[in-house]
Formats: C-alpha cells, sequence, structure tokens
C-alpha cells in the first residue's frame, strides 16, 4: 500500500529556493558559513535578504554573534545603516582615547540615530535629556550593550559646589566610567572645558582603582570638523565628539558614498601600484 507522502507544511517554492540561494551563497566561504551557523535561520535570513554584498552580510553576521541580537534589535540596526555609517565614519577621538583604547572603534560611533525619541526638529537640551532616559532600552541598544546607564543629572560635589553631569554610564568592556554630556547645538571648544573638569571630578571622587580613566563624550547635533580638529589636538583627557540625528539616515545616499570611498581607495591602490612598480594590493 502505497504511504502518504509527509506534510511539510511552511516549504513553499519561495521558502525552498531561499534554502538553495542562501547554500550557494554561503557554502564556499568557510568563515561566514561558520557565523551563519551560530545564529537562528530568523536573523541569518533577514542578512541575507537585506545585505547586498559579502561585506555587509559578513559585517553583520559577526555583529549579530557578538551583539546577540534579536530579530528586531538586528532589523533596526539594518535599517539605521549601521554598516554604512560604521564604514564611513571618523570618530572624532583625542590622542590620550586612542592611546588609552586601541580598539574604540568598536565602541563608539562618530553618529547616533535617535528617531526612536518622537522628538521635533527644535527642541531643548532638557527635551533630549529626557526622551533619552525615558527611551534608555532603545538608546543603549544604539550605543552598544556593554553600557550600563548610572543616572541623570548625576551629581558631583566640588568643593562647596554641586555639578550634573547629564548622563552617566559605565562601559563594562572598557572597564570605564562613561559621561555624555548635550548640546543642542553646533560644536564649540569651549564645551571641552565642562566636560575635562567632569571627568577629573570623576576620577578623584568615583571611579575604582581597577578601573581605567573615565570617558567623556560630547553629544551635539551639528559640528565643524576643522574645529573639532583643532580642539581635540592638543587634549589630554579621553574624550570624544559624536553627532546626532533625529531620523533614520538615508540608506541609498550612505551606500553611495561607501561606493564612492571604494573607488577613491582603488584609484589610490592603482597609482601606488603604478609609481612604486609593487602590487600593494598584495600587501594589504
Amino acid at each position: 500500500m502505497m504511504q502518504k507522502a509527509p506534510d511539510i507544511k511552511g516549504f513553499s517554492d519561495k521558502n525552498l529556493w531561499r534554502m538553495k540561494q542562501f547554500y550557494e551563497t554561503y557554502q564556499a566561504d568557510e568563515k561566514l558559513s561558520s557565523l551563519v551557523r551560530e545564529l537562528p535561520w530568523t536573523q541569518n535570513t533577514i542578512i541575507f535578504s537585506r545585505c547586498k554584498s559579502t561585506e555587509e552580510r559578513a559585517y553583520y553576521l559577526n555583529l549579530c554573534v557578538k551583539k546577540k541580537y534579536a530579530s528586531r534589535e538586528l532589523e533596526r540596526q539594518i535599517n539605521s545603516a549601521h554598516y554604512e555609517r560604521n564604514c564611513l565614519g571618523q570618530s572624532k577621538l583625542s590622542a590620550a582615547l586612542r592611546e588609552l583604547h586601541p580598539s574604540l572603534s568598536e565602541s563608539f560611533k562618530d553618529n547616533y540615530v535617535l528617531e526612536f525619541l518622537g522628538l521635533p526638529e527644535t527642541h531643548s537640551e532638557n527635551d533630549l535629556k529626557k526622551a533619552l532616559t525615558s527611551h534608555m532600552k532603545a538608546f543603549i541598544l544604539e550605543l552598544g550593550k556593554d553600557f550600563i546607564f548610572m543616572g541623570e543629572e548625576y551629581r558631583l560635589q566640588v568643593g562647596n559646589q554641586d555639578f550634573y553631569i547629564d548622563l552617566l554610564f559605565y562601559h563594562r568592556g572598557l572597564s570605564a566610567l562613561v559621561a555624555f554630556e548635550l548640546k543642542i547645538g553646533k560644536f564649540s571648544p569651549e564645551h571641552m572645558g565642562q566636560l575635562n573638569f567632569y571627568l577629573e571630578a570623576l576620577d578623584r571622587d568615583l571611579k575604582k582603582p581597577h578601573e581605567n580613566p573615565s570617558i567623556g563624550v560630547l553629544l551635539c547635533r551639528d559640528r565643524d570638523d576643522e574645529v573639532v580638529e583643532y580642539a581635540m589636538s592638543r587634549s589630554l583627557s579621553p574624550t570624544l565628539i559624536a553627532q546626532y540625528q533625529l531620523q533614520l539616515p538615508d540608506k541609498k545616499l550612505l551606500e553611495a558614498k561607501l561606493h564612492e570611498l571604494y573607488i577613491r581607495q582603488e584609484d589610490f591602490l592603482a597609482s601606488t601600484e603604478e609609481q612604486t612598480g609593487t602590487t600593494d594590493r598584495e600587501k594589504i
């Protein structure tokens, strides 16, 4: 008697075609295929269907494995162009911060996307601070999961005066306190003095002996990169200057900028090889 074929619900033509594509994409790449095996199917399909290049897939696979993102968290990072921002961003870090933490680019961004706040274009620093505190879970997702929130308007007493840090965090990976100062306008060099003062107070009065020096982040709405470079060039404090935006970035625009960057790099390598007669591309 002929047996009835097994019921394979969920395996539509589309699903089977995707599985075939998935296998063909990763089977020849041992490094990526090992990462794929560490993630659930949902996260894998998100990365596979949304990412356009091997480099982008590798980036999100590594990020998802390292940060253990749920599917919604992963979707949000792709929507906010995490890959493009990371490739294009050049964090404005002080020399002291680079020396203390050479791999700091993994912990901080050049630009933070805060579309989840729902703030109007015109807002006050107090509005920004309250909104960030109210949406702390989403903010920490944008910052990175190693950040632990310690408080807003964090009080520091120096002499007979009280001073207040807008937002204070602790970073587990860096073993350091991280002070965020919020500015709704354009970066000004005078902002550095206030932030440096807070870092000195944290290191003297709050930092524990086994912890690294405190880090300061000035989160501003706008900045002139040349002014930032001048302000940071002689800074002895571990600080960085970052921007924030209230809308999701235009991924197509970022992709175009990233393509331009790759073209310039290829042109530079070709020019160097022609001048030196060596294959710098192979060295890289």
